[in-house]
């Protein structure tokens, strides 16, 4: 061979070499790296961390704020009693967490995705329709009413999680009558979530089950503190009860933002990430969507659809998203290698998604893209 060629490949073999050994991992806890003070940072804080008016629960709470840059932490602050080490409520973002649980499952072979959920969870056997993918993307077509405060009275989520359905969630889900056709629409649905719950049972044995998130997931991320909720019947209340510390859910967005790898292992199969990070198909931007986002696989994403602009328009468009009651947030941000945690307790509605990934990326993207 001429020897620039092997010259070329010598310094290309080094700079991969270097590139991996540089590529940061939370083993067994994060680097840190704080960004240097700015004047964007202070503009963020001023935003996220603003006087609170605790009495009146009034502008934004957040309890927690946490940006990963290329695997290490560049910005970390916390709102008493919230701290690094608090497993704090994630709320709907445990809907994305129990996402990335059954990724494992799907990478394991243990159900497909066209699969009828009643294969796994008999009593869905009188919606024999109903497939595994139609729960993910919300779209199982049961009639659900996804109302909280504002009409507790009518509220399916209510009724699921505090009244009569509390004890058994996701026979409670099971029991409604079907509206629409599975997979031609999507309505937000925290039965549907606990659904997917309830099959994974099937998929696994019993005694797999118990532990199935932490085998799974927590223990090969290094998340040791997780807390996981179940109903009266044993099943995980994967609409919402999980409870993780700011660094811990940082650690399952860390894992998205590298296509599923954690280290030299691919935890999740890249069709998986591919699946839950891709628009539903039918979606139709009218009824509750946390945020304005776009449904993919129970994430959210900042899609820009035929006829519409993308719902956080100062935000990359490869931009994923676990969100939550009362501005939970899980940011993640490939192309810019950005992992953003928000806890928090907003009560009001003026929060604003976009404005605060605009003031993050201002902060500490290392090029803003447009």
């Amino acid at each position: 061979m001429p020897t620039s060629f092997l010259s070329r490949l010598s310094l290309a073999l080094v700079l991969f070499a270097s590139a991996a050994q540089a590529e940061n991992w939370p083993q067994p806890d994060w680097r840190s790296q704080p960004a240097p003070r700015s004047a964007a940072i202070d503009e963020l804080e001023t935003y996220a961390f603003a006087p609170r008016d605790d009495a009146e629960r009034k502008g934004v709470r957040t309890d927690a704020l946490l940006v990963i840059r290329d695997g290490q932490i560049v910005y970390e602050r916390y709102a008493e009693p919230t701290t690094a080490q608090t497993p704090h409520l994630t709320w709907s973002m445990a809907k994305s967490l129990f996402a990335t649980v059954l990724g494992v499952a799907y990478g394991q072979g243990r159900f497909k995705l066209d699969a009828p959920v009643a294969q796994y969870y008999p009593p869905m056997a009188e919606h024999p329709q109903i497939k595994i993918g139609h729960l993910l993307n919300w779209a199982s077509g049961l009639a659900w009413q996804e109302d909280y405060e504002y009409a507790p009275l009518k509220s399916s989520v209510v009724a699921m999680l505090y009244t009569r359905g509390r004890d058994d969630m996701a026979a409670f889900t099971a029991a409604h009558a079907a509206d629409a056709a599975p997979g031609t629409r999507f309505r937000y649905s925290s039965g549907d979530s606990n659904l997917l719950a309830a099959a994974l049972r099937g998929m696994v044995d019993q005694q797999a089950y118990a532990d199935y998130p932490w085998t799974a997931l927590f223990e090969p991320l290094g998340i040791s503190h997780a807390v996981w909720e179940r109903d009266a019947s044993g099943t995980f209340i994967a609409s919402s009860s999980a409870y993780l510390s700011a660094r811990d859910l940082a650690r399952v967005g860390l894992l998205m933002q590298r296509g599923g790898r954690w280290g030299e292992r691919q935890l999740l199969p890249t069709a998986w990430v591919d699946f839950v990070s891709t628009p539903f198909a039918d979606y139709q931007p009218q009824g509750f969507a946390p945020g304005d986002a776009v449904p993919g696989g129970q994430w959210w994403l900042n899609a820009e659809l035929p006829g519409s602009a993308r719902p956080w328009p100062d935000a990359p468009a490869d931009t994923i998203a676990a969100l939550g009651h009362w501005g939970q947030g899980l940011y993640v941000m490939p192309s810019e290698n950005l992992v953003v945690v928000r806890y928090a307790d907003d009560r009001d509605g003026s929060f604003q998604h976009n404005e605060l990934l605009k003031r993050v990326r201002a902060a500490f993207a290392a090029e803003v893209q447009p």
